[in-house]
């Protein structure tokens, strides 16, 4: 299913890493290449200082030209309100920074999250770990060693998650080697990776990544994040329809995000979309509170309204669980959906 390009009658596949190299870093020439005034933006490009600035080439062809507000421009173009600093807004709002061992994050009783690689192939202004200490938490092959003695002695331990950052910007050779151990681990069932980087660069699932992933000996899942459903582009969907066949699990989770996905529309078309795709519906988070995406949040009150105009809607197992994270808790919390009065007659039809 790989994208296959014809040189000299060979067939080599297109190279993802160089794809990556060739990203939007600089705001202004993204807004050019969008056809896009930028004319009163310098003080929204500063806030690339806080946090860089990078969109895969895939990712800027998915958008809109022209449109400014585009759901998935929005995303990723700094503005100027990441330097607001409003009360709750914090560097650490999952309480992460301060972690047992580097490079593993033991929060939950039957799993663990391995920080794979820090980097990632595109960077939502909404990340809740844009402050995340990366430099602090890298894996050497020797942290990485102590980390499989930790998992042998924790037998309630049955699930390993992949994450970072993005642990697809490893190397596969890396991420086969690592998978391999741990599959000798007899009590770890499953492994988890959690990725954004298929949906803004399709090239990554590669022949390399299909050939140690999708023959693992360990049940797959794969936890894509998708936030609106022009995210998901006919080269992803092909790509993952071979992770399917070869029997890996493809779930999403999306962050409730205002002014890219916080309508019933919108939310409803993204649902529809990923089970179209052969992805189910998992999680929709409310935004983690972190310094610098303020102007993304949505109030408790407008999910559940919006929630509440979702089920109504669409089939059970179509709608993710709406949740939010606490720092310190042992696991994701649901968003009771109840509504007041009043806040059923304030559902968004929009």
């Amino acid at each position: 299913m790989a994208q296959i390009i014809q040189k000299n009658s060979i067939s080599v596949e297109k190279n993802w890493q160089k794809e990556l190299a060739m990203s939007f870093t600089d705001p202004i020439s993204l807004l050019d290449y969008l056809q896009i005034d930028n004319t009163d933006f310098a003080a929204d490009a500063e806030a690339r200082r806080l946090f860089p600035m990078r969109v895969p080439r895939h990712f800027a062809r998915l958008m809109e030209k022209g449109n400014r507000h585009d759901p998935l421009l929005l995303q990723v173009l700094p503005d100027r309100q990441e330097f607001l600093t409003p009360p709750g807004f914090v560097l650490d709002p999952l309480s992460e920074h301060d972690t047992a061992g580097r490079g593993l994050l033991h929060k939950y009783n039957s799993r663990v999250l391995m920080i794979v690689r820090g980097g990632c192939a595109v960077n939502c202004r909404y990340c809740f770990r844009r402050h995340f200490p990366y430099s602090d938490n890298s894996l050497s092959k020797q942290e990485f060693a102590a980390h499989l003695n930790y998992l042998e002695a924790n037998t309630n331990i049955n699930e390993v998650i992949f994450s970072g950052g993005d642990p697809l910007m490893a190397k596969d050779s890396h991420l086969s080697d690592m998978a391999q151990q741990i599959a000798g681990i007899e009590h770890i069932k499953r492994l988890r990776i959690h990725t954004r980087l298929p949906v803004v660069l399709p090239e990554r699932l590669d022949s390399a990544f299909f050939d140690w992933f999708a023959t693992s000996p360990l049940q797959r899942i794969m936890v894509l994040h998708v936030n609106h459903a022009n995210e998901l582009s006919a080269e992803l969907i092909k790509r993952l329809a071979r992770l399917k066949q070869a029997g890996v699990t493809l779930l999403n989770q999306a962050v409730l995000l205002r002014g890219v996905n916080d309508t019933a529309d919108t939310q409803t078309a993204l649902n529809e979309a990923l089970f179209d795709a052969g992805i189910m519906p998992y999680y929709l988070h409310t935004l983690d509170k972190v310094q610098g995406a303020a102007h993304f949040d949505v109030s408790l009150k407008e999910a559940r309204a919006l929630m509440a105009e979702v089920i109504k809607r669409q089939p059970g197992f179509m709608v993710p669980k709406l949740v939010t994270e606490i720092g310190g808790q042992p696991g994701k919390t649901p968003v009771d959906l109840r509504l007041h009065p009043q806040e059923q007659r304030s559902v968004n039809h929009a």
